[in-house]
């Protein structure tokens, strides 16, 4: 007798478990990485990825294009997440492509029915043992000779630079990057760099202010009468409106004669006046405030060659606040001198089709503000990003004074460690480690074959040469060969191959460990199960995000 079926989830559920499950997961992870793979390294391709709004980024960095992606299948999207976390590191290409790479040459293993915590706990060893082999080997930089760790951030920099489509300007850059980091105090925080775009002009047009400087705000008549430029100006930073207020909606003020009208009427322009002249007498000679600063404000302190924005974004308020001193007011009450700012030169200068305000040598100046110039507004978005990228690598060179050689080296001399370290032990472990070993070359290989070169026939070299102990030996992208990276100065801080190991291989491990994904009906976003919303439209459209 059949014993009847137990029906524990809703009709229309799907579940698949077991090892097909992990298959098609490993397969869904090997999907993203195709996407990224072909932008590794300096002879990367770009991708132009076109959003549903029909907007068009052209970018070669990772974590952009997996940002614009829509992935629907839960696993590669936990692959997608671990790799837009390292953006911040950066490096965000090679996590994805080790992960998936691991999880390709665990394939077999997993077909074969090998228990996946024995290839976690396997990952889990050889993750830490590449850490510690990073650690030994990383070449500590001289901090106290300033020119020469100098030199070492421009190369850092100029590695960072090289896969982008900026890479022909990457001397400029790289300078312009570490000055840029240079500037900023012991914390280093990215918020104090600013980054302006200007379209127009030529690349190296581009410069970089010790200081702040931001779009000439909108502006009412009178304006043109300021005077645009002062020495040693005093900066009122307010979070004021500087006009007349329209009335509340339903304020009612009842009067009987027109004198009373017109005291009321005097009363607001007398404390709009107050107001200004509290201003003007605490010797402020720039005034930028958050809110608006209206006509008749902009008419008074223009007869008394002051000068005022208003409408400053928040964020180039906080900056100039940061670099001149002083501090942010909401009343003009205590304009006493020590909320006021200080820059030795103020002045509005016209930078392509824009006019910026900049504030020059500034006492405090731990904030600076780098000014892109380019022609189209998808390419300067893409140098954007990738100064993005170098200003990372060099605040990592800065905090952690360690590198190791860029172009595969590492991986290859971690591969070989790995690999002979394998050949120890007995057990399962040997073989999982083995293919832990063999998935590191992917990215010398995928470096070689972006370039378009011959990579089995350079990875041979690099494992030869790599035994014979040249362990610095990468991938010559410039002259299909093999060559001494450490030499070649192309470096990266060894903080972070660490970090995209450590994150490549939790994502591994993450997919591995999950054998069954039950998907309810309701949440896909065909179901007709979901109710329309009341009123107007079709309710929320339920994308899991």
């Amino acid at each position: 007798m059949m014993p009847t079926p137990v029906i524990l989830l809703k009709e229309g559920t799907d579940t698949s478990q077991g090892i097909p499950q992990l298959i098609s997961n490993i397969n869904a992870c090997q999907v993203v990485a195709e996407a990224v793979r072909t932008t590794l390294g300096p002879r990367g391709m770009d991708k132009l990825v076109v959003d549903n709004r029909g907007k068009a980024t052209i970018s070669n960095d990772g974590a952009t294009i997996l940002k614009l992606l829509d992935v629907v299948h839960p696993a590669a999207k936990t692959l997608v997440d671990i790799a837009r976390s390292q953006d911040a590191e950066v490096m965000s290409t090679s996590v994805t492509l080790l992960a998936a790479e691991f999880l390709k040459q665990l394939k077999p293993y997993v077909e074969e029915g090998l228990h996946p915590q024995t290839i976690i706990r396997a990952f889990r060893t050889a993750t830490q043992l590449a850490v510690k082999k990073i650690k030994e080997i990383a070449v500590t930089i001289k901090k106290d000779d300033k020119h020469e760790q100098r030199g070492l951030l421009e190369k850092c920099a100029a590695t960072a630079l090289n896969s982008k489509l900026i890479a022909g300007q990457k001397e400029f850059f790289s300078k312009m990057v570490v000055d840029a980091v240079m500037m900023l105090d012991d914390l280093l925080p990215l918020k104090m760099i600013g980054v302006k775009k200007v379209q127009g002009g030529a690349l190296e047009d581009s410069q970089l202010v010790a200081g702040v400087a931001f779009k000439k705000t909108f502006s009412y008549a009178g304006f043109e009468m300021q005077p645009k430029r002062y020495v040693n100006p005093k900066i009122a930073l307010l979070n004021i409106e500087l006009e007349l207020k329209a009335e509340k909606d339903n304020a009612e003020v009842r009067v009987n004669s027109v004198e009373d009208y017109q005291a009321i009427v005097d009363a607001e322009w007398n404390i709009l006046y107050d107001k200004l002249e509290k201003i003007y007498k605490s010797g402020a000679k720039v005034v930028l405030s958050k809110l608006p600063i209206g006509d008749v404000a902009t008419q008074f302190f223009a007869d008394r060659d002051l000068f005022c924005a208003g409408r400053v974004v928040e964020e180039d308020l906080k900056r100039t606040m940061m670099a001149c001193g002083g501090s942010i007011q909401t009343s003009v009450g205590a304009l006493t001198d020590d909320v006021l700012g200080q820059c030795e030169l103020f002045e509005e200068v016209q930078v392509g089709g824009e006019r910026y305000n900049f504030f020059k040598g500034c006492p405090k100046a731990k904030t600076c503000t780098i000014i892109l110039r380019g022609g189209a507004e998808q390419f300067m978005e893409e140098t954007d990003r990738s100064l993005h990228d170098a200003i990372m690598i060099v605040r990592r060179a800065i905090k952690n004074d360690s590198i190791v050689a860029g172009g595969g080296a590492i991986e290859m001399e971690l591969s070989k460690y790995l690999r002979d370290y394998s050949r120890t032990i007995p057990g399962k472990q040997q073989l999982l480690i083995g293919a832990y070993a063999k998935a590191l070359e992917i990215i010398p290989r995928q470096l070689c074959d972006n370039a378009g070169f011959d990579a089995t026939n350079i990875l041979n070299k690099l494992r030869a040469k790599h035994a014979q102990g040249g362990m610095w030996y990468g991938v010559d992208v410039n002259n299909e060969d093999i060559a001494d990276n450490f030499q070649a100065c192309v470096w990266e801080p060894s903080i972070v191959r660490i970090n995209a190991l450590t994150a490549a291989s939790e994502a591994a491990c993450l997919i591995l460990s999950v054998d069954e994904t039950i998907k309810n009906p309701r949440s896909t976003a065909d179901g007709p199960a979901a109710p329309a919303g009341r009123g107007r439209g079709r309710g929320r459209p339920s994308h899991a995000h």
